[in-house]
């Protein structure tokens, strides 16, 4: 379950997609950025742009803190967990290439092309974080359903709560006219 977390923090929502970005990708097959890399463009035509694509400088730019983030995370949990892998993320903080970013379709087609030991458990580690991912959005969703009815109920309270407020409020006015009536001098003959 650790290793979900550490992907599941290593997972960046950029161009509304859901991704994972190459060194990260590397550091979790334990093999080094460049590597992978090389390995992913022998293989290109596997990839296609809903599959894969580059970071402009902007968005590398925009990440950035949220990956210096996730690596002083991973950095934490190396030296409580053992994971050397993490060390490979480190030097990504100053790269001079702009980072690939992999969709979860992606991914599912890197485990066509690494096939050692390591890259099948992660793959399927990888997978399973996209799955719980997706089951925390959907559950996020329901929540703001949920919050979006109440809203509406209240809504809907108010107004009834309004009416009713008005109706008494009307019905203190009758009370308060009768009142003044009973209570108004008597003009003619009296008993």
């Amino acid at each position: 379950m650790q290793i979900i977390r550490s992907i599941q923090n290593r997972i960046y929502e950029i161009r509304g997609e859901r991704v994972l970005l190459d060194f990260d990708l590397a550091a979790l097959y334990e093999v080094e950025t460049k590597a992978f890399n090389q390995a992913v463009k022998r293989n290109i035509k596997r990839f296609p742009k809903d599959f894969m694509f580059q970071l402009t400088r902007q968005e590398w730019t925009n990440i950035k803190p949220e990956v210096n983030v996730a690596y002083i995370e991973s950095i934490d949990n190396q030296n409580t967990t053992g994971n050397r892998s993490q060390f490979v993320t480190g030097s990504q903080r100053h790269r001079s290439t702009l980072p690939y970013a992999f969709t979860e379709q992606g991914v599912a087609m890197l485990s066509g092309i690494l096939n050692s030991d390591r890259a099948i458990q992660m793959n399927i580690a990888i997978m399973r974080a996209f799955v719980e991912v997706r089951k925390i959005l959907l559950q996020q969703n329901d929540i703001k359903e949920q919050i979006k009815e109440l809203k509406e109920r209240v809504g809907g309270h108010d107004v009834q709560l309004s009416h009713i407020y008005d109706a008494l409020e009307n019905l203190l006015d009758e009370k308060a006219a009768e009142r003044k009536w009973e209570n108004r001098e008597r003009i003619g003959f009296k008993k």
